[in-house]
């Protein structure tokens, strides 16, 4: 089985440039990217003070917490849904 083709594309978080490399589409990368940015931006307004790597790690951080919040409402939903089906 062939390994899907790997798209490069350059995006622009947090008035950075970044090469990405992904299998997504590059729709998807743009995606993921964007709302990186915004997070990255978001945390800025909220204290201009802190420096880009330090967004980063925020924005991070919050995209983690927000992830395994939704892994644990899927979580629940299957037990609920194998225990509906009985």
């Amino acid at each position: 089985m062939s390994e899907p083709e790997k798209k490069r594309l350059q995006v622009e978080i947090f008035g950075q440039t970044y090469k990405m490399v992904g299998s997504e589409s590059s729709g998807h990368m743009r995606l993921v990217a964007s709302m990186v940015d915004d997070k990255m931006r978001e945390l800025h307004s909220q204290n201009a003070s802190l420096d880009t790597a330090t967004l980063a790690v925020l924005a991070a951080v919050n995209g983690f917490h927000d992830y395994l919040k939704l892994k644990h409402q899927v979580e629940q939903m299957e037990s609920e849904l194998k225990r509906l089906k009985g």
